[in-house]
């Protein structure tokens, strides 16, 4: 487990990684990856049980999956700092040939990536059969994953939602990155969610809300008491309110940075106020 001041200096170290990425190949989603670091930290370093020889099966072990596959640049480089793979290879983050492509593949065979993932809408499906999958071999680690709440704009989305409350998935933790933006504009202007406590309630989730989701203590308050609530005939839901591009003043506050990439002078401002570092790559 780590400490709140050790989550604090990954989280800096991680925020300098998705800026250099993203910067590198002037392509990229920093805003979403920021906004969801300190929840990936938290996740990886003091609540998954995972398993750095990487296999497919993850038979004992507890799974992620990442629906909203464009924020890669945060997820490569929380397993690349969770030790699934040598940091320098970052730098190959969207080059020709690399492991480390725009959205996660699978033929690309990168420790840590169980699904390819981008098409939204499809992530919360293939969890729930995992989950399945892990009650059927009487296999009781979780399973969790995470998605954009634009991404709850999507139908089979709800189809799942659906069939997890129906079918008492109860091993599954489901986290909405619940920042309000997408890539055209803010979720009410796009297409308005409404009240997402009340629908998932009415799914017969249970719904975990933190308005704090930027805030390592409080994710991991929601973690554990999501853990808790494992096992009870219920599908648990954590609505994680962010702040996309949290950690550079000028991401924030906006749904500009969902997918641009800095220039140096940019990428120079962001870095200065994200000093701490554990050595880039």
């Amino acid at each position: 487990m780590k400490t709140t001041k050790e989550l604090d200096i990954i989280c800096t170290q991680i925020r300098r990684d998705i800026l250099r990425m993203v910067h590198a190949n002037n392509s990229g989603h920093p805003g979403g990856s920021l906004g969801c670091t300190e929840f990936l930290s938290v996740l990886y370093f003091n609540h998954l049980k995972h398993n750095l020889n990487f296999n497919m099966d993850g038979i004992e072990e507890d799974l992620f999956f990442l629906s909203n596959g464009h924020i890669s640049p945060v997820l490569y480089s929380v397993l690349a700092r969770s030790g699934y793979f040598d940091i320098s290879e970052l730098s190959t983050f969207r080059k020709l040939n690399s492991r480390l492509q725009g959205h996660p593949t699978t033929h690309e065979k990168l420790e840590g990536i169980r699904i390819a993932s981008g098409s939204l809408g499809q992530g919360l499906s293939v969890a729930i059969g995992a989950c399945l999958t892990k009650k059927l071999n009487n296999d009781n680690q979780i399973v969790y994953s995470l998605h954009g709440d634009g991404e709850l704009q999507e139908g089979q989305i709800w189809e799942a939602i659906m069939y997890a409350s129906a079918n008492k998935v109860d091993n599954l933790i489901a986290t909405i990155d619940y920042n309000k933006k997408q890539i055209d504009g803010e979720i009410d202007d796009v297409l308005p969610m409404g009240d997402l406590k009340a629908k998932f309630e009415a799914f017969d989730w249970k719904v975990i809300e933190e308005k704090k989701g930027n805030d390592i203590d409080a994710i991991n308050s929601a973690l554990i008491n999501a853990k808790n609530l494992t096992g009870n005939g219920k599908p648990i839901v954590i609505l994680l309110h962010t702040e996309m591009g949290n950690g550079v003043d000028f991401m924030m506050g906006t749904h500009k940075w969902h997918g641009n990439a800095p220039n140096d002078e940019q990428l120079e401002n962001a870095l200065s106020q994200n000093i701490e570092t554990l050595g880039d790559y």
